[in-house]
């Protein structure tokens, strides 16, 4: 043990040296009712309260207003009553037509009221007798009799609304219904879209400006591009409509180049980890010493105890190659220590006392290098520091770097 120790030292050494007060009752009764008899002669003098701001006592009761109409709870029987109406027909006065020549009765004024679209279709619609007929055609009867329910009372069997989910959608978008859109958007983004009708979906979201929805497709598409494009809907899209199959290629090809590049970043920022690792080892060994290696200029201690380094043990044993090793000037394995040596230099920050061998001598042979050898060495050790930063301060050592 003491000649390597020995050794150690002999092949690191060469060539290196108002108070506030609670009103009585008499002031609250004034504060009040200031105009009222005073109770008590104390109060005679108080000044009566400042007339509230105008603007702002306006603004804060239409903002009372605006949140109390808000804040409304329509009951059940409110709702069952509507849905009842519409059920019954009470008082109809026109009636929708489907494509297989169905019809039922509806109110014009509710209609009219829900929808500023169908508004301006039933006043084209009425004939000499002053009745109206809203014919909606290329949905199936089922639809269109759930999306006129939906206009009296917002209900909705909701088996029914996923089997009919693309044409109430359609409806909401045509006739402008942004509460039904909301509903139809709701179950298409809870597990109704799937990798065969994923690409007829898209299209339809697109035409009818469901944001969200387009972007669910997008991401399926994305995530499993290899059984998207074998569906049947994309080789119909790709006849169809071309430049939405080359928008949905480039997006895969984005996504796969992002996801390379995230990867690579995150095999260098573990590759510079296990630099930092392997420095915070050598610091380690020379100042302290690890079972068989080290300390500097110290005596062994011999412990026993496990290292709480895990590139100690690696280290050791290329210290101790370097340290019998005759070809140092040619070995790889030198090569890649002297290495270490140097970038722990650039890292450390008081090469004057620190305790690894030639911290100080690579301090000085740095600024000997080309501008751009001396860059690169640069920007490796602020990439270790960023790396091991970037593992936040709660890290599961602290560092032993100086």
């Amino acid at each position: 043990m003491a000649s390597s120790d020995d050794t150690f030292s002999r092949v690191f050494n060469f060539g290196v040296e108002k108070s506030l007060y609670a009103p009585d009752d008499d002031d609250v009764f004034t504060l009040l009712h200031p105009t009222s008899p005073p109770m008590m002669s104390s109060t005679k003098n108080i000044p009566k309260p400042p007339p509230l701001p105008r603007i702002s006592y306006q603004r804060f009761q239409a903002s009372r207003r605006a949140s109390s109409s808000l804040s409304r709870l329509v009951p059940n029987e409110a709702v069952e009553t509507w849905d009842k109406l519409f059920k019954e027909g009470f008082g109809a006065d026109i009636f929708v037509e489907t494509d297989d020549n169905s019809q039922f009765p509806a109110h014009s004024s509710v209609l009219t009221a829900a929808s500023p679209v169908m508004a301006k279709l039933l006043n084209q619609s009425r004939d000499k007798n002053g009745k109206a007929y809203l014919k909606i055609l290329g949905v199936p009867y089922e639809a269109v009799y759930m999306f006129i329910r939906f206009l009296y009372s917002s209900c909705y069997e909701e088996e029914e609304t996923k089997k009919f989910v693309l044409h109430l959608l359609v409806l909401s978008h045509c006739y402008s219904i942004p509460s039904l859109k909301r509903v139809c958007i709701e179950v298409l983004d809870k597990g109704w879209i799937n990798t065969e009708n994923v690409i007829d979906v898209l299209q339809l979201a697109r035409n009818c400006d469901a944001t969200r929805i387009c972007f669910v497709c997008f991401s399926m598409v994305i995530k499993d591009f290899k059984s998207v494009s074998s569906t049947e809907g994309w080789k119909v899209m790709k006849r169809a409509n071309p430049l939405l199959e080359q928008e949905l290629v480039e997006a895969v090809i984005e996504a796969d180049t992002r996801k390379q590049e995230r990867n690579r970043k995150l095999e260098h920022r573990k590759m510079y980890l296990q630099l930092y690792e392997a420095m915070e080892a050598l610091v380690h060994i020379c100042s302290e010493g690890c079972r068989t290696i080290g300390p500097r200029d110290k005596a062994l201690k011999g412990s026993q105890t496990v290292c709480k380094f895990p590139a100690c043990k690696g280290l050791e044993g290329a210290l101790r190659h370097f340290l019998g090793c005759k070809s140092r000037a040619s070995c790889p394995h030198c090569k890649r220590m002297w290495q270490l040596l140097q970038l722990h230099s650039c890292i450390c920050g008081d090469s004057d006392s620190c305790k690894v061998p030639l911290c100080w001598n690579f301090k000085v042979k740095v600024k000997k290098l080309s501008k751009k050898e001396e860059s690169t060495w640069r920007l490796l050790a602020e990439n270790i520091i960023t790396a091991k930063n970037s593992l936040g301060p709660f890290s599961s050592r602290p560092s032993v770097l100086i």
